[in-house]
């Protein structure tokens, strides 16, 4: 539900891809991300690509965070099990706090996609400070879903009863 008396409010978005194999050529799920970041009238200030190292994957969100000029920040990949994911992990170093509900709400529209295989993901979101951060799987249609499904309407200043981005003021208090 949108309440039109509340002004949209565009936000800065960064989004990182973090995979051993992909590149601007071969990447369709950040080409997704970043679409609809535009179209849904928000600014995509950067698009990074970093190989699903722990270490290489921080350093990037520390230099993303460093700018103070992004609101957000979606990571596309590295949220499954297999040895080398190992994108939650890090998020949880630096993770101010959590908003579990994304991964609950991601993983019960996923089941009704994909069944119990949904629970192979561990995407995860919260906050690092003052910004927000959501760590999604690296499919196209996991990155459709989060987007077309929880994050549009979170970012989106008009979205009711309430929304992320109203709380934005008062993070530091």
């Amino acid at each position: 539900m949108n309440n039109e008396s509340q002004p949209f409010k565009s936000l800065n978005i960064s989004i990182l891809i973090i995979s051993d194999t992909r590149t601007v050529s071969s990447d369709k799920s950040g080409k997704i991300l970043e679409d609809r970041i535009k179209e849904s009238g928000h600014i995509l200030i950067s698009k990074l690509f970093v190989k699903d190292e722990p270490t290489l994957i921080k350093e990037e969100i520390s230099k993303i965070l460093k700018k103070k000029s992004t609101h957000v920040i979606i990571s596309s990949g590295g949220t499954g099990l297999t040895g080398r994911d190992s994108t939650p992990e890090v998020l949880k170093e630096i993770i101010t706090k959590e908003i579990p509900g994304f991964g609950e709400i991601f993983r019960y529209i996923s089941f009704k996609k994909i069944g119990t295989s949904s629970l192979q993901s561990r995407a995860i979101a919260g906050l690092v400070n003052k910004t927000f951060i959501f760590a999604l799987p690296g499919s196209p249609s996991a990155c459709k879903d989060a987007w077309d499904e929880i994050i549009k309407f979170q970012l989106d200043s008009t979205t009711k009863p309430c929304n992320l981005v109203e709380l934005m003021p008062r993070l530091d208090e």
